[in-house]
């Protein structure tokens, strides 16, 4: 099958803590996986079938590359150097939290990386859409403006169309619903999330770019997910991986 001419993002599956938090971190190995885009990697990873793929193993509750290097401790407690999970854990032992030079340090060695690899992915010939892959809670969690509410299984966004038009957005959308076999329902746009920090950045030109989010509801939970060995059926996922790539060809570019 010839490659497809896509760039896909995922800056959150990650789990691992970066050696210079060693001994900071008060997160569980289970805590770490939920505060991230679990097994993200796994569904929209595509390896040799797309142009390229970006992705980074650094736990997002450490070093988030979906956030604006502005967006620093202690000013911003959910930004690019966390100190609270989306749900209001607390990522470090009291007094142990980054101060401001090791922040620089943990930008210049994990996010800034990220975006390094980005451009130079999109110096690629011939690619005609990037996609920023996450994955989503089931419902909005208590800081989320969609608090309480169930989530569709995905959501698609592009700024409200500044980052791609919204014919490209909407035909994604198709693809997807196609390939997932999903009602017309299940395909949300812009809500709950309109697109992130990468979307913003690199969603300015020429080539589009769309963020793309699944619900986790359709793999991590019974039966394909084991809370005490944080494992997920294989097949599982590579029913989803299967689906998703499907979607992609059926794209026209």
């Amino acid at each position: 099958m010839a490659e497809l001419p896509i760039l896909l993002s995922i800056p959150h599956a990650g789990t691992h803590i970066p050696p210079e938090l060693k001994g900071r971190v008060s997160l569980s190995p289970l805590q770490l996986l939920y505060a991230s885009d679990a097994f993200a990697d796994r569904i929209y990873d595509l390896g040799t079938d797309v142009a390229a793929v970006v992705k980074t193993d650094v736990a997002r509750a450490c070093v988030d590359v979906n956030r604006s290097p502005l967006a620093r401790p202690p000013a911003v407690v959910d930004g690019i150097v966390k100190r609270m999970t989306a749900n209001d854990r607390p990522v470090y032992h009291p007094g142990r939290e980054p101060g401001e030079a090791l922040t620089d340090v943990l930008i210049a060695r994990y996010a800034e990386p990220y975006h390094a690899g980005i451009m130079q992915a999109l110096r690629r010939p011939g690619l005609q859409l990037a996609l920023d892959c996450h994955s989503m809670a089931r419902s909005g969690l208590a800081r989320q403006r969609d608090h309480g509410q169930s989530r569709p299984s995905f959501c698609l966004s592009s700024r409200f169309g500044a980052s791609a038009p919204d014919a490209l957005l909407h035909a994604l959308g198709d693809a997807l619903r196609d390939a997932f076999a999903l009602p017309e329902s299940e395909i949300g746009y812009h809500r709950p999330f309109a697109g992130g920090y990468i979307t913003s950045r690199y969603g300015r030109g020429a080539l589009s770019w769309i963020q793309v989010e699944i619900n986790r509801q359709l793999y991590v939970r019974p039966p394909w997910f084991d809370k005490e060995s944080r494992t997920m059926d294989p097949r599982r996922l590579a029913e989803l991986r299967d689906a998703f790539r499907a979607a992609l060809r059926s794209l026209r570019l």
